[in-house]
Formats: C-alpha cells, structure tokens, sequence
C-alpha cells in the first residue's frame, strides 16, 4: 500500500502528454485504483478492522515515503502534493472501508465496485483541489481526466478482485 501512494504521488507530477491530455490527465491516475483493490481484498479477507489497520500502515508508510523521496521543501506545490496526498488518501480509504463493509454482503462486485468509485471520487477532488487550487495548474480539468481513469480503472480491478478473492479466506 506505501509504495502504490509513493508511486502514485510521484507519478500525478506528470501529465500525460499525448493526443493532447496533458491538461486532463496524468500518470497517478493509472496506479491508485490498485490502493482501493488492496483495501477492498482486506476487507473481504480479513475484515473491516484489518482493512483499517492496513490504511493506516499504508498513510504513514506512503506518506513518510512521500516527504522523504518525492517533496521538494522548497517547492510548495510539492509540499501541497504530499499534504492533499494524506488527507485524500485517509478519508477516501477509510470511507471505502465502511461502504465495502456495508455492502459486503451483496452480489460480489456491488461493494467493491461502489467503495471504489466513491472512494476514487472523494479521493481525487480532494487531491487535487488542496495539491492545485489557485496554482494556475488547470486542477478541475486534471481532477476530472484522473477520474475518469480511475472509474476505467476500477472496472478492470474487478477482474484481479474476482480472481484473488477465490483465494483467500472470506469474513
């Protein structure tokens, strides 16, 4: 989980720069959902305890990972990004925790597919509103491309979640 957040944090400095997408989006949209699929798989597993407990090792791995290898103090859109960064990823985990537990007990895909997409949606216009806002970086434009991955995203991790959750344990 640490290093799907350092990944992700490194890789929304880049937009992508072809067929014209660098003012929509970029990398970090690519490698988050699999932080909602980690979460999700736990809480299948193990439960919503475990899942909680695995959001937090990820905040403080990520996070600390985040200021140590990828923050520029000197820059303050990169101390911006690490701090949208936290407070983006505990709120959209956590609530993906608490929807996948509710929801658990439906059809195999509702929960983790519905967590996922609130989740990816709290996640992404807290992020990039608090990394970007009044920054002249066209945020609500990158927010929206983002999350339009991460939706993509989110439907084809429902193939490694149906997949995976065969092997392990279910609470």
């Amino acid at each position: 989980m640490g290093f799907v957040v350092l990944a992700s944090n490194f890789l929304v400095q880049f937009p992508v720069k072809y067929y014209g997408l660098e003012d929509l989006l970029t990398y970090g949209a690519f490698s988050y959902p699999v932080a909602f699929l980690i979460t999700d798989l736990a809480n299948r597993s193990y439960g919503k305890l475990v899942a909680r407990k695995i959001v937090y090792i990820g905040f403080i791995i990520g996070i600390s990972f985040t200021l140590f290898f990828s923050t520029n103090f000197s820059d303050l859109i990169s101390i911006r990004i690490a701090f949208g960064s936290g407070i983006a990823f505990i709120v959209a985990q956590l609530l993906d925790v608490q929807i996948f537990d509710q929801l658990r007990r439906k059809k195999w895909f509702i929960a983790p597919l519905t967590s996922s997409l609130v989740g990816s949606t709290i996640d992404t216009f807290l992020f990039f509103s608090i990394s970007f806002y009044a920054t002249g970086i066209p945020w609500f434009t990158l927010a929206l491309g983002d999350l339009t991955v991460k939706i993509l995203v989110a439907l084809v991790m429902l193939i490694p979640f149906k997949l995976l959750i065969g092997t392990f344990k279910t609470v």
